[in-house]
């Protein structure tokens, strides 16, 4: 790795520290302090913030802006075009947040018109190796996808959600936040704030208390949680009718406001 120069589509030369081998198309806009290793390929239309490293053969392509402190290692593909038979050439796009992970061989695709455009990956997510987040996925901070996490089109991911390795996600599908999935789950309905999930298909398995505590979730808090997921899967009460009894829960629990929320507004129906 050395001190490289380039020269920006506005005409100011930074310094970054760029392999000789790498490719850095003109327009690329790179912060002057950015790693990028031997053989990577950044596209003219890339923008990558502060503190970024960029491993060896990576290729950044696409309509692709990447913050500040993310580290993002050998052979993965970010901003390459949706794997969409209706996608024709439009300047979509792709964002990733701060202090993420990208592990080896993951491949992020840019959004389509047919949705918001943009695929999103927010703030201190930590992605294994071979990850794979569709067109216009939407994912939110904290989280953990695990090796070979597999997202199709439009999925949404909440905040500090974990997938087991193998999770596969059917297109539109939301994953709450709090939830866990275990490994080789296939997931093709929703799956509610602090639900543990598994199995093909999924199926609910209790809450997922063990992440809860680590989050700093108290014991009461947990508790009437659990006794929420009861109203929810063991009373034989309808999806509508749960919802109202957990609703009136939330004024001893403001935490369970989140499931309430979650299940007025999913559209495929949530694991049962």
């Amino acid at each position: 790795m050395h001190a490289a120069q380039y020269r920006r589509q506005d005409g100011v030369t930074d310094v970054a520290n760029i392999h000789s081998s790498a490719i850095v198309e003109n327009g690329a806009r790179i912060a002057s302090d950015v790693e990028i290793g031997p053989y990577a390929v950044i596209g003219s239309h890339v923008e990558i913030g502060a503190g970024t490293r960029i491993g060896p053969h990576a290729v950044i392509s696409g309509h692709t802006t990447i913050g500040r402190d993310n580290r993002i290692f050998q052979f993965v593909s970010l901003g390459a075009e949706p794997q969409d038979k209706k996608y024709a050439g439009e300047p979509t796009r792709l964002e990733i947040g701060d202090r993420n992970t990208i592990r080896e061989f993951c491949t992020f695709n840019s959004g389509t018109i047919q949705d918001a455009g943009v695929t999103r990956l927010g703030n201190d997510n930590w992605m294994m190796a071979y990850v794979h987040l569709a067109h216009d996925c939407q994912i939110g901070n904290y989280t953990i996808f695990a090796n070979n996490s597999q997202l199709a089109g439009h999925v949404h991911v909440d905040d500090h959600a974990i997938l087991g390795g193998f999770t596969a996600v059917h297109q539109f599908c939301r994953i709450g936040s709090h939830s866990i999935t275990a490994i080789g789950t296939v997931v093709l309905q929703d799956i509610p704030p602090f639900i543990t999930a598994s199995g093909n298909t999924a199926q609910p398995y209790g809450i997922n208390s063990e992440g809860l505590k680590r989050r700093g979730f108290s014991a009461d808090a947990i508790t009437r949680i659990k006794r929420a997921y009861k109203t929810l899967y063991k009373s034989g009460l309808g999806l509508d009718d749960a919802r109202r009894e957990i609703a009136a829960m939330t004024a001893e629990c403001p935490e369970l406001q989140s499931l309430v929320d979650f299940l007025g507004a999913s559209t495929r129906g949530i694991v049962r």
